[in-house]
């Protein structure tokens, strides 16, 4: 008995490992899926596997029935993605992590659903025409300010550390892009389709087109950026730029350290002055450059004896403006929407900017779109505000300004102002430069996620800004990357990260003409919305059609079966 045993399980082992083998197949795709969309993001050089990295889920798509199965697959190949591609936002907010993991991977999953369902009902054609539409619908409902907005990881994000190729972004922005990755993945996928199942003679119609599809805008792209490129230099009027790279400890900065705040503000102080000049028309502080534990009222500034430092700064160069983040607040008679009220009177908080000279102040920007999970929540999930208060998060701090304001300081600059990952939002800045802005200035801390891939995807994605605008972009960085962008992506003397400098460039001050995204913005993705709804619409009616007639002719259903 012992040996008929012993005979059964070996004859059939083979057997049993092929089965597990082949019951995990579909997770292995999954996965596979996940690990290719990380593999081809920024700052990993094989951008060009982006072209191949949606084939595991269309491949999945066409061979799992189950739709419940099919979700569940998506949602692992989009949390993949996800945290390999974003994990270091875990330094800044363990909550706000977890909770960009889990809801954006799923927010992802419903255009594949859809796309799947659309599939079914529609066919084969129109059901990839809908992946198209109801992808790019997602990413560009991800891009507005809805209360969860993280639009990080939208498609045409994946080509911003090659600029030579997208020069077209000007005319479609990154939506563009995320078309181009979509249609080629959809050719490729079709090309491998057909001829695994076909018997015939083997066709390579939908591979041509796919190669094509990716070389033909790559060509056109790189022309163009050689021709155009060499036009863009460095001004030569007498007007200059000074960027500062501090490089203080974002934790050290919000520390109660007694004399934590004049010593940081020295620090700025002199290392500005290492590169100001007669010349210099304007000088850029990162995002909190000036910073207090209980914030600076922007109604008092010159009378805060704490900033005497910087108004001297301010008045042995009297020729320059400097534009820097502010932590501030400001005090209000009666309630207002964002308002607090704290001993019988009402203030709002912000995360915001500041161009001022000698003179004083003469403008502020408050920043628009709040970090989710750290500076914001959306209405339906303030009742977790307690629990994001407890690891750090200002879920209901910060009051944020809705109109796109050009600041125009007195020497020629009109600067479209850009706080933190404001700048991952193309239609968004697009506003100021058609409301007439003629110089980008981000300012920004990435330190908070420390010496992580973060920090080199948070400064290539505004290449694509200065692209999309054809307007030069001065980038301060706390801990890096600082830098200026040329109109054509070309980053200019990049500073290193956790490195104190200060950089400086002549840049023309003049208003450049309107690229078609400024004019009309983000046309190519109000369209998708639009097919987006078409198509949503006529499968409703497919399926209130067929369910009429289910009832109406139920003896010719029995026929047909």
């Amino acid at each position: 008995m012992e040996i008929l045993i012993v005979g059964v399980t070996a004859n059939n082992f083979y057997f049993y490992e092929n089965n597990f083998l082949k019951r995990f197949t579909n997770l292995y795709i999954a996965i596979g899926g996940g690990l290719l969309l990380w593999a081809a993001w920024p700052a990993s050089p094989l951008t060009l596997l982006i072209f191949f990295a949606w084939l595991p889920l269309l491949w999945l798509e066409s061979k799992v029935e189950s739709r419940k199965k099919f979700f569940a697959l998506t949602y692992i190949t989009m949390f993949i993605w996800n945290v390999s591609a974003t994990w270091w936002i875990w330094n800044a907010s363990a909550p706000g992590a977890v909770s960009a993991f889990l809801a954006n991977s799923l927010l992802m999953c419903f255009p594949w659903l859809g796309f799947k369902i659309a599939k079914k009902w529609l066919g084969e054609i129109p059901g990839y025409i809908s992946l198209i539409a109801f992808w790019m619908c997602f990413e560009y409902i991800h891009l507005q300010d809805w209360g969860l907005s993280w639009p990080w990881l939208t498609l045409g994000n994946a080509f911003a550390m090659h600029p030579e190729w997208i020069q077209w972004y000007e005319f479609t922005g990154t939506s563009g892009g995320t078309l181009w990755v979509l249609l080629v993945n959809i050719l490729l996928f079709l090309h491998l389709k057909s001829n695994f199942y076909r018997e015939g003679e083997k066709t390579y119609r939908n591979l041509l087109a796919g190669m094509l599809t990716i070389a033909i805008p790559v060509s056109i792209s790189i022309f163009a950026f050689k021709t155009s490129s060499k036009k863009e230099s460095a001004s030569q009027d007498l007007n200059n730029i000074v960027i500062v790279q501090p490089n203080i400890d974002p934790y050290e900065k919000v520390s109660d350290a007694a004399g934590s705040f004049e010593g940081q503000l020295q620090k700025l102080i002199a290392i500005s002055e290492s590169k100001v000049d007669d010349n210099t028309a304007l000088i850029v502080w990162p995002e909190t450059a000036l910073y207090m534990g209980n914030g600076i009222d922007e109604g008092n500034m010159k009378s805060n004896m704490f900033l005497d430092p910087f108004w001297s700064f301010l008045k042995r160069h009297p020729r320059s403006s400097l534009f820097t983040g502010i932590e501030s607040y400001r005090m209000f008679d009666a309630k207002t929407k964002y308002s607090r009220e704290f001993s019988g009177q009402h203030f709002e908080t912000y995360n915001g900017s500041v161009l001022l000279d000698s003179n004083g102040a003469s403008s502020f920007y408050h920043k628009s779109m709040l970090v989710p999970g750290v500076e914001t929540l959306p209405w339906f999930l303030r009742f977790i505000d307690k629990w994001f208060e407890k690891f750090g998060g200002t879920t209901a701090g910060y009051a944020k300004q809705t109109e796109r304001t050009v600041l125009a300081e007195k020497n020629g600059f009109k600067i479209a102002p850009s706080i933190c990952y404001e700048s991952i939002y193309g239609e968004f800045m697009s506003k100021y430069v058609r409301n007439g802005a003629n110089l980008i200035c981000i300012v920004t801390n990435d330190g908070w996620w420390k010496k992580t891939p973060g920090h080199k995807q948070h400064m290539n994605y505004a290449r694509l800004r200065a692209i999309e605008t054809r307007t030069w972009v001065a980038r301060s960085a706390n801990t890096g990357i600082s830098c200026f962008i040329d109109p054509y992506g070309k980053v200019i003397d990049p500073q290193p990260y956790n490195t104190a400098s200060a950089i400086k460039l002549s840049i023309p001050a003049n208003v450049s003409k309107k690229t078609f995204f400024v004019r009309y913005g983000d046309i190519l993705s109000r369209i998708m919305i639009t097919l987006s709804i078409l198509l949503l619409a006529y499968s409703i009616y497919l399926k209130i059609r067929q369910s009429f007639f289910k009832k109406k002719f139920p003896a010719l259903q029995a026929n047909d079966k």
